[in-house]
């Protein structure tokens, strides 16, 4: 049996408590916070059942203490991800490397390059480039099939919402001039109605990925152990992947069979509306199957609504028109009372609920659709999610507490980037954009305020979020005293936000073996950095690295 004393630190137990200097973990729990009842555990016989309750050693067997000197350092719960998609960023690897290209010419060289050197593969596939490289986001196919001319070539923006394809990749998807706009998609076309190499939103996008082959496995799992190792190096266990495919569950089933999964996972299976009332009974089967693996690593307990789309493409549905011409109220994914149908159904089923809703319309849709659910359903600890909630009307903010809802924000997108200020704000208006990112009026309203990241839309490195979000900046540390300064949150409390308050979301604190917060009890799922975050500027706190991620008590990455 082992034990592990922490010591000579700072151990912040979350927002409103006072530090403790010392903790002590045995078997993978927390048994004692702070030095007096931590001396009183280390003196007791290894024997005593004291000593490693709930975890009891058999009477005489010895107990191996190791310590861990923090040298004023910081032990903090471990991060977790309310909203991400995992195995999306782990294949990103798998493809031509074009997220840090700048310029549509930088594109192409890296997909020519990529091209040339695997001349085998049928089709080339890669993400996710810079949509605001190009005026409203509109990608020419002729210029990718510069880079490729001979095979299919399909590039994902960084929104994971848009596609662009080369002139081969059209053809073989039956893409043309002729080709009706599909259901819930947009086929952006040159003046003589051809199409013009960009595809904006599932219905659009799922003509492309109909003619592709399926990914090799071995390739979905090696992906999978990837985006785990991308997290664990910075400090998080937990990750809600918000977009699972019946593909994706055998990619997880079979990871946790193999013992290859290192984090925890939720699953959220995706619901579409077009094919949703046979999707209920699949994503019931799928649920069964995962519990029945019995593993502490995945739980499938989730559905994920789409809402909407995303602003940048004017498919974020809003209340108001947007200020440009492509769209008036951009696009509702479920029509009319569908959704809330939908959302009855699944909570009926005992799953949680996550909404992707950007815009303010999406938003009130999503609440309404919950509102009527616990109208209908009566009450349960269903713990409903919001994703994003980009934009929304000040008469829903109340609605968030009142209901129950989490919200769960991206804070690195509340700044004033390129995507916010070449392709948000025109749309929406400058009066309008300062209504985005209230996180802090949720947090003071009641509400209750988890933190995701999306990655790999955007990067997955919590520090990065919470430089933003304490401080509404950019990289430049631009605006002075920040962008919607009424909206910072204070750095006590985010950090809650991307620990405690996401394990609230995952229902861990309601878990037999609860994580997610440092108390007697919890699994000790931890981070030790060697300074205290509550003490950077933005700038510093941006490239604070993790010093060592503990999973139940054990080091799951150590920087050297």
């Amino acid at each position: 049996m082992a034990s592990t004393h922490f010591h000579n630190g700072t151990i912040w137990l979350g927002a409103g408590r006072e530090p403790a200097d010392a903790l002590l973990v045995h078997d993978g729990v927390i048994i004692a916070i702070g030095s007096a009842e931590v001396a009183r555990q280390l003196s007791t016989p290894p024997s005593s059942p004291s000593l490693a309750d709930p975890h009891e050693p058999v009477a005489g067997e010895s107990v191996d203490i190791e310590t861990v000197d923090l040298r004023g350092g910081f032990l903090m719960p471990s991060f977790a991800d309310g909203h991400a998609h995992p195995i999306f960023g782990g294949l990103e690897a798998e493809g031509p490397q074009v997220r840090s290209c700048a310029s549509v010419a930088e594109i192409i060289a890296e997909v020519r390059r990529f091209a040339e050197a695997n001349p085998d593969l049928e089709w080339i596939t890669g993400a996710s480039y810079d949509g605001s490289l190009v005026d409203s986001g509109l990608f020419d196919a002729h210029w990718l099939d510069e880079a490729v001319p001979d095979r299919p070539a399909v590039l994902r923006a960084w929104d994971y919402h848009t596609v662009w394809c080369n002139s081969r990749a059209l053809e073989l998807a039956g893409v043309t001039a002729s080709t009706p706009e599909p259901e819930l998609g947009e086929i952006p076309r040159r003046a003589d109605g051809s199409p013009l190499g960009t595809l904006r939103e599932w219905g659009a996008v799922d003509l492309v990925d109909a003619v592709r082959p399926p990914l090799d496995e071995s390739m979905r799992l090696r992906s999978l152990e990837r985006a785990a190792d991308y997290y664990l190096q910075r400090g998080v266990t937990w990750v809600q992947d918000a977009w699972v495919e019946p593909a994706d569950v055998e990619t997880y089933v079979a990871a946790a069979r193999q013992g290859r999964l290192t984090i925890r996972f939720n699953l959220a299976f995706y619901a579409d509306p077009r094919h949703f009332a046979e999707q209920l009974p699949a994503m019931i089967e799928a649920r069964q199957c995962v519990d029945e693996l019995a593993s502490q690593m995945l739980t499938a307990r989730t559905v994920k609504f789409f809402a909407d789309g995303v602003v940048e493409n004017e498919t974020g549905a809003l209340l108001e028109p947007y200020c440009s011409s492509l769209h008036s109220h951009g696009l509702r994914v479920w029509e009319g009372d569908t959704l809330a149908e939908a959302v009855r159904a699944v909570d009926a089923a005992g799953f949680q609920v996550h909404i992707h809703a950007i815009g303010d319309a999406a938003v009130r849709q999503a609440l309404d659709a919950i509102e009527s659910t616990i109208a209908a359903n009566g009450p349960r600890d269903r713990r409903p999610v919001i994703a994003h909630a980009q934009l929304v009307e000040s008469a829903d903010l109340d609605r968030f507490a009142g209901l129950r809802v989490i919200a769960n924000m991206q804070p690195l997108w509340a700044q004033l980037d390129d995507l916010m200020t070449v392709l948000t704000v025109p749309r929406l208006g400058e009066d309008r954009a300062r209504q985005q990112y209230r996180m802090r009026t949720i947090l003071d309203n009641g509400g209750y305020l988890s933190f995701g990241s999306d990655w790999p839309c955007t990067s997955g490195t919590p520090v990065e979020g919470l430089a933003i979000g304490t401080s509404r900046q950019n990289e430049a540390g631009e605006p002075y005293g920040g962008w919607i300064p009424e909206e910072i949150v204070d750095v006590d409390r985010a950090l809650d936000s991307y620990s405690a308050a996401v394990a609230h979301q995952a229902f861990a604190d309601a878990s037999p073996e609860p994580w997610g917060a440092i108390q007697v009890g919890a699994s000790a799922d931890l981070i030790r950095f060697d300074l205290d975050p509550r003490d950077l500027t933005p700038r510093e706190l941006a490239l604070l690295p993790v010093r060592t991620t503990y999973l139940g008590g054990t080091a799951v990455y150590s920087r050297a």
